[in-house]
């Protein structure tokens, strides 16, 4: 490994730091945007119990907020649910922005370095052909051998490049596929938490109109 990142020239390194970046941003990743932290599946019927008891209080709230993302979302709508329906869902979406920023973290650094490794080996290579072709300016092409390795000298860092492209590429894709599922979820959650707070606006008028002779 050593002598095939010596072999490559001076253009391995960032190559080289880009993967060690990557492959860091992928294993945290995987830990962050873990589901079952990110947007708890209990957390909704512990709201929901909390105000059926009547035992919502500003205790409980700050609880919900450390407990998880999608917690943060809803106690913010919860703690401006008495100044009307469109106050609490603008403090969700306010809230619910952030969140999703956080979760977003590092991914654009990630999707960098899906397109910028490639670059770096098609330079690598680049620079390495001068070189070959210097080389054979001033000694002439009389040793094919010597020709040939420096070829394949300079042709290194592009398939490094793409080595390290390639599953950036792929999992920049599933975390943002994943950031995705996660925030559809959590948007269902608040807007369950909307009706069950303020009630459902569009099932009033269906109930009274079966409720009229």
């Amino acid at each position: 490994m050593q002598d095939l990142v010596q072999s490559g020239g001076w253009m391995m390194l960032p190559i080289l730091i880009s993967s060690v970046v990557a492959l860091a941003i992928v294993v945290e990743r995987f830990w962050t945007l873990r589901p079952s932290k990110l947007s708890p599946p209990d957390t909704l019927d512990q709201v929901r119990g909390w105000l059926r008891k009547g035992q919502l209080n500003a205790q409980r709230l700050n609880a919900l907020r450390e407990q998880s993302p999608l917690g943060r979302i809803l106690a913010a709508g919860l703690a401006n649910a008495r100044h009307g329906r469109e106050i609490m869902k603008e403090s969700i979406q306010e809230e619910a922005t952030g969140v999703v920023h956080d979760l977003e973290k590092y991914l654009a650094t990630l999707g960098s370095i899906a397109a910028i490794a490639p670059l770096l080996g098609l330079l690598g290579t680049v620079i390495g052909m001068i070189d070959v072709f210097a080389a054979i300016m001033i000694h002439g092409t009389g040793d094919a051998a010597q020709l040939a390795g420096g070829i394949s000298q300079a042709l290194l860092t592009t398939a490094a490049g793409l080595v390290v492209a390639i599953p950036a590429i792929f999992f920049h894709r599933f975390f943002v596929r994943r950031v995705e599922e996660i925030t559809v979820g959590m948007e269902q959650n608040a807007v369950h938490l909307v009706d069950l707070v303020h009630g459902d606006r569009e099932a009033a008028p269906e109930d009274n109109a079966g409720g009229k002779p």
